[in-house]
């Protein structure tokens, strides 16, 4: 059972590293295994930022199921809890990843494994806007978004959303206003799905010379 307390839980919904379906898009460049291994990678680049930035409890979110080897280790690791994601698409996983969060919090955080540019200031100025805000997003440049905050739960925001394509921030922003909401936008951040991303990533990477590979 969650206390309820002003922490606020970090949510990280990530998918096990299987070579296959993990970051399939990056496949044809890297392989299946690489692609794999850098999604580990970026889970465990997540976590780190989520700890590090002390807003709250953090939680790893994980699909199929927690019994992968891969989710063990993160949790003894970076001594996270372990949940499985429950529902029949993205948007209900999420709905009730809030619901559950917001039953023992009064804001809560979910963000996913594959935006690397998010850093724990993101975190921290997202915990501040929930303050006075319903709702708080991270824009991503593909037309979704790479941090979502809630400090109430409404399913309508998760419903028949077209989850993967570039219409989900333009219908959350509809549902938002639909409901009556007050929300804040922080600044937009890209994701690394395509080997355009990756491209750019490694770019980042060489400028500031931290490896992070496949």
């Amino acid at each position: 059972m969650r206390s309820t307390n002003n922490e606020t839980p970090v949510i990280v919904f990530a998918k096990a590293p299987q070579p296959g379906t993990a970051k399939t898009r990056l496949i044809p460049l890297i392989g299946a295994e690489g692609a794999a291994r850098f999604h580990a990678n970026m889970v465990k680049h997540t976590l780190g930022t989520a700890l590090n930035a002390r807003v709250g409890p953090v939680e790893l979110h994980c699909t199929p199921d927690t019994q992968h080897e891969f989710f063990s280790t993160c949790a003894g690791r970076y001594r996270v809890a372990l949940y499985p994601q429950m529902g029949a698409d993205l948007g209900a996983r999420m709905h009730r990843a809030f619901e559950q969060g917001l039953a023992g919090h009064k804001q809560a955080i979910i963000i996913g494994c594959d935006c690397p540019l998010l850093k724990t200031h993101h975190l921290r100025a997202a915990r501040t806007a929930l303050a006075d805000h319903d709702a708080v997003l991270i824009p991503s440049e593909d037309g979704g978004y790479a941090l979502i905050g809630l400090a109430r739960c409404d399913a309508l925001l998760f419903e028949n959303v077209e989850w993967g394509t570039g219409n989900v921030l333009e219908t959350t922003r509809e549902r938002l206003h639909k409901l009556g909401w007050h929300w804040q936008e922080l600044e937009t951040l890209w994701d690394i799905d395509r080997p355009e991303d990756y491209a750019r990533w490694q770019a980042v990477l060489r400028d500031y010379a931290k490896p992070f590979t496949a």
